[in-house]
Order: structure tokens, then sequence, then C-alpha cells
């Protein structure tokens, strides 16, 4: 079994599934939505070419529209240059996407947004925007530090919702810096403050002070923060939430949940109370 290569560009997008979501945020892009990240160029395996001639004209068709080039080249090149073997014989290389700031303006009267911070790896990272995505989040924070630096291996993982779903930058405050300098940084703390000051109620999960899940109100508009598995929520955002939840299991299991877990039970459990 070939061991992946995470230490590849990060903007190497693997597989139909992936490159698929970066051409739909294009075409968002165009249609007024957030900025999206360019294709620059796509490997396409010459083998495929005959066994799948409506895939590639599809792709030609959005490289006219789009600005980028196919190039057919052997399996070997794509093997050398992917991340895995799981690339089904396509690669795009891609630029950095442009993330604008969170602001009010931004925000939706009833919105939903996610912030995960402290996930371990970019799979688990992926995972969980998959879930947030489908069940209908309307943006994710970045926390100052996020996995969005492997971008193709969260895409991949996300089956490609970590290019649909909007993103946004904490808002910057001066902070002093260890070596005694004050600063202007992007600071998550923030990013609470605006959203509650526009109405949003701020949700973390966790386990200490916390009520279950169950019966707490995840109405919305609602920010749910979620912590890694291991370090939970910062400190120093939990003075910011309004409330702190926890996931009260169906049995007696000492482990907590994966974060990726973790959001996918709270992000369909807001779904489901927001019914109408």
């Amino acid at each position: 079994m070939r061991k992946e290569n995470l230490s590849v560009d990060p903007s190497l997008f693997e597989g139909m599934v992936s490159v698929r979501a970066v051409i739909r945020s294009l075409e968002r892009e165009r249609n007024g939505g957030l900025p999206a990240r360019r294709i620059e160029r796509i490997y396409y395996d010459r083998a495929k070419e005959e066994k799948t001639p409506k895939e590639l004209a599809w792709l030609r068709r959005r490289a006219d529209e789009f600005g980028f080039r196919i190039e057919l080249v052997p399996r070997e090149v794509i093997d050398a240059a992917a991340i895995s073997a799981s690339h089904g014989g396509v690669l795009a290389f891609c630029a950095d996407r442009e993330f604008i700031t969170l602001s009010a303006d931004v925000l939706p009267e009833d919105g939903l947004f996610f912030m995960i911070d402290g996930i371990e790896d970019p799979y688990n990272y992926g995972y969980a925007i998959r879930s947030i995505y489908a069940a209908g989040a309307d943006g994710l924070i970045l926390s100052p530090r996020s996995w969005m630096t492997a971008a193709g291996t969260v895409c991949r993982a996300s089956a490609g919702a970590s290019e649909l779903i909007p993103m946004y930058l904490c808002p910057e405050a001066r902070i002093l810096g260890e070596d005694g300098i004050l600063r202007d940084v992007p600071d998550d703390r923030e990013a609470l403050r605006l959203m509650k000051k526009a109405g949003y109620k701020a949700v973390g999960a966790d386990i200490e002070d916390s009520v279950s899940v169950w019966d707490a109100s995840l109405t919305r508009p609602l920010l749910l923060v979620v912590g890694g598995e291991k370090r939970g929520i910062k400190k120093r955002l939990r003075p910011e939430l309004d409330l702190i939840v926890r996931l009260d299991y169906g049995r007696e299991f000492g482990e907590a949940l994966s974060a990726a877990s973790a959001a996918s039970v709270l992000a369909f459990e807001a779904l489901r109370q927001n019914r109408k």
C-alpha cells in the first residue's frame, strides 16, 4: 500500500469529486458568490481518454470557460505528483483560495455557522466539513490555525464540501506577543463577539458546566463551536459562549467522540430543531 505524501503542494486536488467541487465554486463566484480558487492546469491520464470521453469533454468545456489548461499525461506522471493512489487519473493544480474576513454584513439573519478548532489531522477536518455542509450550515469560521493549509487533502476527505461551504477569517484584534510587541492578528474571540452582537447564540461542545444537547435549544441564528477531542474548546473562548452542551451516550463509554463525529451530531441536531 502506498503511503500518502502530505508534504506536496497543498493546492493539489485529486480526483473528479474534488475537481468538480472547485469548478462548482468557480461557477458560484461567477454568479455573485464568494471568491473561489483558480485552477491553473489539470493532469488527465492519457489512458482514460478513450474510456471516459464525456468526462474529458466536460473538463475541456470548463477549461475554456475558466481559463485553465488540460494536459494528457502518462499515469506514471500523475502517480509521481499525487498525494495518494486514489486520484483516479485526474489532478488539478490550483492557486490559493482567497478568504474574506468575517463581518456583520455577511451574516444572514437566521444563519448556522461553525467554528472547528483543534482537530488533529486534515482528514477529520474534512469529514467534519462534509457533515456540516450536508446539514445545511451557512458557513465555517476559520480559527487562526486551521487545516486549510492542506486544502487538497481536506477537499478529498470532505467529498468536495470544503470548496463549496463559505469560509471566513476571524476579525483581527491587537494582541501583545511573547516578544512584547503589539500586533493585529486574527482572533477567534472577536469572531464570537461579532456574531453575538449580530444576534447569534454561541454554543460550544464540551463537558464542564454543560447541559445535554438533547435538552438544549439550537435554534437559528446559531454559532456552534467544536474543539478537538484531546484538548476541547480553548479556555479563552469559554467566557464568550452562551451555552455549553455535551453529547450524552447511549451506554457507559469513557472516551470522547472524534471532533468530526461531534460536529456531525451537532449539525444534524440543529437541522432537526430548525425544520420548517
